[in-house]
């Protein structure tokens, strides 16, 4: 069984909670770009914890420690906080943060691999809920999010092993899409259930990614 001290989202910060009996987190000055960043940091690690109809603006407030009309102020009602939270979970580093990799193409899928298991481990459980849909229903707004982000990540994908320029990039970007339905299931295995290390799950999607890319990828523009 995996260590689960290697599942990220699994323990969730306690500062700023209140428990049964004990006064709320006593509330401090802050500017008002530090008190929306607070109230977000606190909604993602509620979110993470638990179904979206089963967070309530109350409860966060209280952990965030401040008033609850300033969760409205902030970001609106919980739909439009949800939304934020979506976001903020599947986008990714900004481009010219991105190191692109060298060495050989399956050294590069390696590392690709590993970007996208760091990226997924950032927020752990939480991630794993707003991508698999554990929000609110069948949303649009969020499904939009969710395929703006998909087309990111495979056009990202496709960069980081070398294959940003091919002239059947459509063709390709769609099977790294198909990819990424792997990589949500995988993250599942590994953050949610536990039945898998990241270790297990790095050699499970670099083995198919590089299949993907050396052998199906390689094929596209050469059908009969």
């Amino acid at each position: 069984m995996p260590d689960r001290s290697e599942v990220p989202g699994r323990i969730a910060s306690a500062a700023g909670r209140t428990g049964a009996g004990e006064r709320p987190a006593r509330r401090k000055r802050l500017e008002p770009d530090e008190r929306r960043a607070q109230i977000l940091a606190c909604a993602i690690e509620m979110f993470g914890e638990r179904p979206y109809a089963a967070v309530s603006t109350a409860e966060l407030a209280a952990r965030a420690g401040v008033a609850r009309g300033l969760i409205n102020h902030y970001f609106g009602n919980k739909r439009d906080l949800y939304l934020v939270v979506v976001r903020r979970m599947v986008t990714l580093p900004r481009g010219e943060d991105m190191v692109v990799p060298t060495g050989t193409p399956r050294e590069r899928v390696d590392a690709s691999v590993r970007w996208l298991l760091d990226t997924i481990a950032e927020h752990g459980s939480t991630w794993v809920k707003v991508t698999s849909h554990e929000g609110v229903g069948d949303d649009p707004e969020v499904q939009q999010i969710l395929d703006e982000a998909d087309d990111a990540a495979a056009e990202r994908t496709l960069c980081m092993v070398g294959l940003a320029d091919s002239a059947h990039s459509a063709e390709l970007r769609a099977m790294v899409r198909a990819y990424g339905g792997l990589v949500k299931a995988a993250g599942r295995e590994w953050i949610t259930r536990g039945n898998l290390t990241r270790e297990q799950v790095h050699h499970l999607l670099a083995d198919l990614l590089w299949a993907l890319v050396s052998e199906t990828m390689a094929k596209v523009g050469h059908a009969s």
